[in-house]
C-alpha cells in the first residue's frame, strides 16, 4: 500500500489554478528546499498551483532530511535496498499524483514535474510510467535510472528538459547526455538539454530561467 506523502502548497496568484507544478527535492533535503522556487516563478506563472512534496523516508545519511530511496555510496545501503526503495517511492508518488489531480479537478496535461537531484531521478522514473502524459518534466542535476528498462515500461512520453551544471561534483555531468540518448532511444520526440556553465550540484539563475521558459510554453495559461 502506498505511503501518504505530505506537501507544501502555494496557491496561484490569480486565485484560479489552471495548472500545477510539483517540486521534488533531493536526497537529504525536504519539501522546504525547493519550495522557495515558487517565489521567483509565481509572478510568471500566475495561474499555477505550486506543490512541494516531502519524500517518504527519513534520510539515512542526513537525520534531519528525507530521502526517496537509499543511495549505497552515501549511506551504506545495498543495491537491492536502493531498487526496492525506488519502486516503493515511485508507487507513493504515483498515488499522491492521482490523489492530488482528483482533489484539484485537474487532468495530467495541466501538471508538470520539477525535480532536483534524487527528485529529478524520481520525475524521470515516474512520469513515463503513467498512462496519461503530464505537461512537462524538468529534471535538474539528476540521472535516468534503469535506462535499459525504459523502452519496455514506458506508457507516455511527456516533453523533458534535462539540466545539469558542468561542474557537478555529486552527479556527473555526463548523466545528462546519457539520459537524453536513452529517452530518444525509447521514442521521445521532445527532449531538451541545458548546461549551466560554472555550476556545481545546484540550480543556477540561468538554469531556472531556462526551466521557466520551458514550462511557460507547456503549461496552460
Amino acid at each position: 500500500m502506498p505511503r501518504p506523502l505530505s506537501s507544501l502548497r502555494r496557491d496561484p496568484a490569480s486565485g484560479e489554478a489552471r495548472s500545477a507544478l510539483v517540486l521534488l527535492h533531493g536526497y537529504g533535503a525536504d519539501a522546504q528546499d525547493l519550495f522557495g522556487l515558487a517565489e521567483p516563478l509565481a509572478p510568471h506563472l500566475p495561474d499555477t498551483l505550486f506543490l512541494s512534496v516531502n519524500a517518504p523516508e527519513p534520510c539515512r545519511a542526513a537525520p534531519y532530511g528525507r530521502q526517496w530511496f537509499p543511495i549505497p555510496r552515501l549511506d551504506g545501503s545495498s543495491e537491492g535496498e536502493a531498487r526496492v526503495g525506488l519502486l516503493a517511492a515511485a508507487e507513493d508518488l504515483g498515488a499522491w499524483l492521482d490523489s492530488t489531480l482528483g482533489e484539484e479537478g485537474m487532468d495530467p496535461a495541466r501538471l508538470a514535474l520539477f525535480g532536483f537531484s534524487q527528485g529529478a531521478m524520481m520525475a524521470l522514473h515516474v512520469a513515463p510510467r503513467r498512462a496519461e502524459a503530464v505537461a512537462a518534466v524538468v529534471a535538474c542535476s539528476g540521472r535516468l535510472l534503469a535506462p535499459d528498462l525504459l523502452a519496455a515500461e514506458v506508457r507516455s512520453r511527456p516533453p523533458v528538459l534535462l539540466m545539469h551544471g558542468d561542474r557537478d561534483e555529486m552527479v556527473p555531468p555526463a548523466a545528462l547526455p546519457e539520459a537524453a540518448r536513452a529517452l530518444q532511444g525509447a521514442g521521445w520526440s521532445e527532449v531538451h538539454a541545458y548546461t549551466m556553465k560554472g555550476t556545481g550540484h545546484g540550480i543556477a539563475p540561468d538554469g531556472l530561467g531556462a526551466a521557466l521558459g520551458f514550462l511557460r510554453e507547456r503549461l496552460p495559461a
